[in-house]
C-alpha cells in the first residue's frame, strides 16, 4: 500500500513529462490500479482456499513487482497506465486477511486485523510525505523502482518469517468471501450503504489528488520538492485531532453521530476548497479538516461493516467492501482527471462534494449499529440443533448461525455481557 499511495502527491505534477499525457490520462493512471484490484480481490481470496495462501500472495507480489518495473521504465502515459494496472493485479489484501485468520487464535484475531488496518493508515500518511522526497531525488520512476524492491522484499518476509498456515476451512466464512453468500450479502441494505460510503470516500480521495498537488504549486506557490513539509504536519495534526472522536464513537457508542458528522465535514471542506484554493492559510485549514475527516471515516467504516455484517458473513461482506473501495479509487482517478481536463479544479471539488452529499443522504437512514462482535465456535460431535438453542440462551448472545459442513457456529455477541467460558461449559 505504501508503493500505491506514494504516487498520489506527485503524479499530477511529474506525470506531465510522459509522452501523450493529459489530465484525463494522468487521472486514469492514478486510479488504474483500483480497476484490477476490484476485479481480482474476491477471486484471489477464493483461489487461496484451494491453492493455498502463500502461493497466491507470492503471485500477487510478483505481479505488483512486474507492474512497478513496467511503470518505472514507461516513457509514455499509456505505459504508465499499463504498469499501474499490473500493480493492481497484486490483489492480495483479502488473502492476507485470510492468512491472518489462519495464524491467529480467535481471541487475538480482532487485534491482528486492527493492526493491519492501522498499518494501512500509517502507510497512507508516510506515503504522502515520502512520495515528494523520493521523486525530488530520483524522479517519478524512482518511486516505482523503490516499490518493486519492496515487493521482492515482501517475498522474503512471506517465505522466511511467516509460518505456514494449517487448514483454512474453519476460517473461511469470517476471513474470506464465500460465493454462496454473495447474493445474500448484496441484499443487505446497511452493508450496501457502507459499500457506497467507501466507494465515495476513495472516489473523492483520488479525484482530489488530481488537483491538490497542482494547487499547492501553482496557486499557493509551494515548490513541489517541499510539499512533504505541508503533508507531514497536516497529517500528524489530523491524526491527533481524530483520536477523541474515535474514542467518542467507540467507547461512548456515538458511532453514527460521529460518522455522519465526519461525512458532512468532508463535503464542507470540498466546497470550501472551491473558494479557498488561492489563500494559503484557508486552503491549508481546509486540507487539515479534509484529512481529519478522511482518516476518521477510513477508520470508522471497517468497524461499522464488522458490526453490521450478520454472523458468518463478515468475510464476504469485507470482500464486497474492498471491491467497492478499489472501484471508487478507479472511478475517482479517471473521473477526476476528466473533470480537471474539461472543467477545471472547481469541477473536481464540486463533483466530489456532490458525491459525498449523496453518501450523507444514504447514510442518514442507516440504523444505529449494535456494538456486537463475531465469535467462531467449533462444535465437534455436539448436537447442532440443541447447541444453537443453548447458545441463544446465553447472556450477551444476539445471533447464532450453525454451519453443518464446518461443524461450527458463528455468533454475534455483546462483549459487555458475553462470557466465552459459558460457551465452553456447554460443550463439556
Amino acid at each position: 500500500m505504501l508503493g500505491l499511495f506514494m504516487v498520489l502527491p506527485v503524479l499530477a505534477l511529474y506525470g506531465t513529462d510522459y509522452a501523450g499525457s493529459t489530465p484525463l490520462l494522468l487521472g486514469l493512471a492514478l486510479g488504474a490500479y483500483g480497476f484490477s484490484q476490484a476485479l481480482l480481490q474476491i477471486p484471489f481470496g477464493m483461489l487461496s482456499d484451494r491453492l493455498g495462501r502463500k502461493p497466491m500472495i507470492a503471485l500477487g507480489l510478483l505481479l505488483f513487482a512486474l507492474g512497478s518495473v513496467v511503470a518505472a521504465t514507461a516513457e509514455s502515459v499509456y505505459g504508465l497506465i499499463i504498469g499501474r494496472c499490473l500493480q493492481g493485479g497484486g490483489a492480495i489484501a483479502s488473502v492476507i486477511m485470510a492468512l491472518v485468520a489462519d495464524l491467529t487464535s480467535e481471541q487475538n484475531r480482532t487485534k491482528a486485523m486492527a493492526a493491519i488496518g492501522a498499518s494501512i493508515g500509517l502507510s497512507f500518511s508516510v506515503a504522502l510525505v515520502l512520495g515528494p522526497v523520493i521523486t525530488g531525488i530520483a524522479g517519478l520512476s524512482g518511486i516505482f523502482w523503490f516499490t518493486a524492491v519492496f515487493a521482492l522484499l515482501g517475498l522474503v518476509v512471506l517465505f522466511k518469517l511467516i509460518p505456514d498456515p494449517g487448514s483454512a476451512e474453519t476460517a473461511q466464512r469470517e476471513a474470506g468471501a464465500v460465493a454462496a453468500l454473495l447474493g445474500q450479502t448484496l441484499k443487505h441494505r446497511d452493508l450496501l450503504r457502507l459499500d457506497w460510503g467507501i466507494f465515495c470516500l476513495h472516489f473523492v480521495l483520488m479525484a482530489s489528488f488530481v488537483v491538490v498537488p497542482v494547487m499547492l504549486e501553482a496557486d499557493l506557490g509551494l515548490a513541489r520538492e517541499r510539499h512533504w513539509q505541508v503533508y507531514l504536519p497536516l497529517l500528524t495534526l489530523a491524526f491527533v485531532a481524530m483520536v477523541p472522536f474515535m474514542l467518542l464513537a467507540e467507547r461512548h457508542r456515538k458511532i453514527k453521530t460521529v460518522f455522519l458528522g465526519a461525512i458532512a465535514l468532508l463535503a464542507a471542506m470540498l466546497v470550501a476548497l472551491i473558494w479557498w484554493q488561492r489563500d494559503l492559510v484557508l486552503a491549508l485549514t481546509a486540507l487539515f479538516l479534509f484529512f481529519m475527516a478522511f482518516n476518521l471515516l477510513e477508520a470508522t467504516l471497517p468497524s461499522l461493516m464488522s458490526k453490521v455484517a450478520p454472523a458468518g458473513t463478515k468475510g464476504t461482506a469485507a470482500g464486497i467492501y474492498s471491491t467497492s473501495q478499489f472501484l471508487g479509487a478507479f472511478a475517482g482517478g479517471a473521473g477526476g482527471g476528466a473533470l480537471m481536463q474539461f472543467g477545471g479544479p472547481h469541477w473536481v471539488f464540486g463533483c466530489g462534494a456532490a458525491v459525498v452529499v449523496s453518501w450523507l443522504a444514504v447514510a442518514a437512514f442507516m440504523r444505529p449499529p449494535r456494538f456486537l462482535t463475531s465469535v467462531w465456535v467449533p462444535l465437534g460431535d455436539a448436537d447442532l440443533t440443541a447447541m444453537k438453542s443453548r447458545m441463544l440462551g446465553l447472556s450477551g448472545v444476539e445471533e447464532v448461525v450453525i454451519i453443518e459442513d464446518e461443524r461450527a457456529a458463528y455468533l454475534k455477541v455483546d462483549n459487555r455481557l458475553f462470557d466465552r467460558s459459558s460457551v465452553d461449559q456447554l460443550q463439556q
